[in-house]
């Protein structure tokens, strides 16, 4: 091809994107992004109340993708394929990363900006939060008393009811290792799975066999990404913790929850809480 030729092919390469569509861009069609960016209506006079809004509703988002992760991996774990499992998981990892860093924009509210709207809550606290509470549900944190609040919303009751009645993920992680040939026990294996799980001096023993034996087996992989995600989601109570303190010391949280006390007791609780014990005998 001769250079006037290429020079002229260059020529008639379109210089801007398609622009022209009927009705919405395919864009908008895919991501809906306006009506993400038309949800925020700020209930004060305050400018940094928008700031808390949009981060609110961001990690309001990041629950719901955590969630579908999670669910994933479960329902791969019952099926025995924990590749896939595994990576569902490590994808969560990232994810609970990005969740955490949403608190980057609160964590140095101080008690008078945040004073500045927090009437505009009224009764409202994160506690409330329905994905969360599925998030908490996964991991073994069940409570029927947290269906409660949302009695009033009968599609978001159902679904919660449905996740407290439904395995954790950790549940799913033990039903494997049994049919793995662990030492699972029984009373862990047919477990009220409505209830919060509780810690197994038994499966303790088996996460220490695991971890004593070959690094690379797929079940001690799975181990490490579990733990993965138990640190992360423990950093983010702490993160959520120390945002409060800041933001409003030991008063009263909004909502009527303890605020920091509430949110002390729950950062002292581990996730998986074996995977760590089993450290301390490998």
């Amino acid at each position: 091809m001769s250079h006037q030729a290429h020079r002229s092919e260059e020529t008639q390469e379109p210089e801007t994107p398609h622009l022209d569509f009927q009705g919405t861009t395919p864009y908008e069609d895919y991501v809906k992004a306006d009506v993400l960016t038309h949800l925020q209506q700020p209930l004060s006079d305050d400018p940094g109340e928008m700031v808390f809004l949009v981060t609110t509703q961001v990690m309001e988002l990041w629950f719901t993708v955590i969630v579908h992760e999670w669910e994933t991996a479960a329902r791969a774990l019952r099926e025995d394929r924990v590749p896939m499992a595994i990576d569902a998981l490590k994808r969560s990892v990232r994810e609970l990363h990005a969740l955490n860093e949403s608190w980057r924009p609160l964590a140095h509210l101080t008690p008078a900006q945040f004073n500045s709207y927090r009437s505009a809550l009224g009764e409202g606290s994160g506690f409330q939060s329905a994905m969360y509470r599925r998030m908490e549900f996964l991991l073994g944190e069940k409570s029927a008393s947290m269906l409660v609040p949302h009695r009033g919303a009968p599609r978001v009751h159902a679904e919660l009811e449905k996740a407290l009645h439904e395995p954790s993920l950790y549940d799913e992680v033990l039903r494997l290792l049994a049919r793995r040939g662990h030492a699972v026990p029984a009373s862990v294996l047919n477990r009220e799975v409505s209830l919060r799980y509780e810690p197994s001096a038994q499966v303790e023993a088996v996460w220490t066999a695991l971890y004593s034996g070959d690094p690379t087996d797929e079940l001690a992989r799975m181990g490490e990404v579990l733990t993965d995600v138990a640190e992360l989601v423990w950093r983010w109570r702490n993160d959520h913790l120390v945002a409060t303190r800041r933001a409003m010391g030991a008063k009263a949280g909004t909502g009527g929850s303890a605020g920091v006390a509430w949110l002390e007791k729950r950062a002292q609780k581990n996730v998986f809480p074996e995977l760590w014990t089993a450290r301390s005998h490998v």
